[in-house]
């Protein structure tokens, strides 16, 4: 564990933002440029090209349509209803009932956070309103008087939804993705931060905390603590490359750790803390390279020095650093300095989060 001195600089240090120096917007900003979902127009512009005016009302505007009015109301094929806006999927038709009160009614949603869910007290009312989780689109509001077993209402305005056949969805041709799984070891300061993080993000299939870039063979954490080994704290992460990609790993890296301070993050100081990616292939190394140079040119002000070096070794950290995060939230070094990024993580990256 780390040691109480460093527990105590990490809670007390105004230094506790260490999640980068940089500005949160840039990289938001980043991020939302650079993401390969070209279904979301970047400004209110892009929307009114892309939506009618009654999709425009409803999604951008939270207008509600004329009750007995959308074309999806009385539609009983089989099928996917999806964000109008976006395209993402949100419902299915064994989902889809008649509770007669004028517009689409469902009783539950696609698994996977796909509507997120918000206090609406617009109107003199206090109600429960749904949105896209992937564009944030007005969808409707939901109500606890379904009459399935879910109990649930999901009341969606028409205009909010498009509707995709079965048989459309079955003879589609879907786009090539690169498929099977890859293996990256990264290192950005303290290894339960960056475990923590990435054990959220779709397309993880598993995350390990250890040693790498050093000469010793299986160090102890107090061996590698010293600085004699040369060994980083890392993460090894496992994903599926049909769910995730580089890019956003990367992304996911440079926007949870500061990687223009040598050798530290916030209180946490040592050879150990140094950003490193150990690249195990000329794929990996490339892309590596080419985000350091384009956030370099248009994210930070100082120069990164993530070290981009060649993989050699992994060796597993002690069983009671894997999963840390998750098994010791209440301590005070989880609360104080895991929790930031992994809440940082979540918000930049709220549609890729896993359930």
């Amino acid at each position: 564990m780390k040691n109480i001195s460093i527990i105590l600089l990490a809670i007390l240090a105004v230094s506790l933002t260490s999640c980068g120096q940089y500005s949160n917007s840039k990289m938001e900003s980043y991020i939302k440029a650079n993401s390969s979902d070209t279904t979301i127009p970047k400004d209110e512009v892009g929307w009114k090209n892309k939506l009618t005016d009654q999709q425009y009302y409803v999604l951008r505007q939270k207008g509600t349509e004329r009750p007995f009015t959308g074309e999806l109301l009385l539609n009983k094929e089989k099928g996917t209803y999806k964000c109008a806006g976006c395209g993402a999927d949100l419902f299915t038709d064994d989902m889809k009932f008649d509770s007669e009160c004028g517009w689409p009614s469902f009783d539950k949603e696609i698994a996977g956070g796909k509507i997120l869910k918000t206090v609406d007290n617009s109107n003199g009312m206090s109600r429960t309103e749904i949105t896209c989780a992937k564009c944030r689109g007005h969808l409707g509001h939901i109500f606890d008087d379904g009459p399935t077993a879910t109990g649930q209402r999901y009341c969606v305005n028409s205009a909010s939804l498009s509707f995709e056949p079965v048989s459309k969805t079955t003879q589609k041709n879907k786009p090539v993705m690169k498929t099977g799984l890859d293996t990256i070891t990264l290192g950005g300061g303290c290894f339960w931060c960056v475990e923590a993080v990435y054990e959220g993000l779709i397309g993880v299939v598993s995350v390990e905390s250890g040693y790498s870039g050093g000469k010793k063979v299986n160090p102890t954490y107090q061996e590698v603590s010293s600085q004699n080994t040369g060994h980083a704290e890392v993460t090894q992460i496992v994903y599926d490359r049909s769910k995730t990609n580089l890019d956003e790993i990367f992304q996911v890296f440079f926007s949870t750790h500061d990687p223009t301070t040598i050798n530290r993050q916030g209180s946490d100081k040592g050879t150990q803390y140094r950003s490193v990616i150990f690249y195990k292939n000329n794929e990996q190394k490339e892309a590596a390279e080419s985000i350091v140079k384009e956030l370099n040119a248009k994210v930070y002000d100082d120069k990164i020095v993530t070290q981009v070096e060649p993989f050699n070794a992994f060796y597993k950290a002690e069983d009671y650093h894997q999963n840390y995060y998750a098994n010791n939230k209440s301590q005070p070094y989880c609360q104080m300095v895991v929790r930031e990024k992994v809440e940082k993580f979540e918000k930049l990256f709220n549609d890729r989060l896993k359930k």
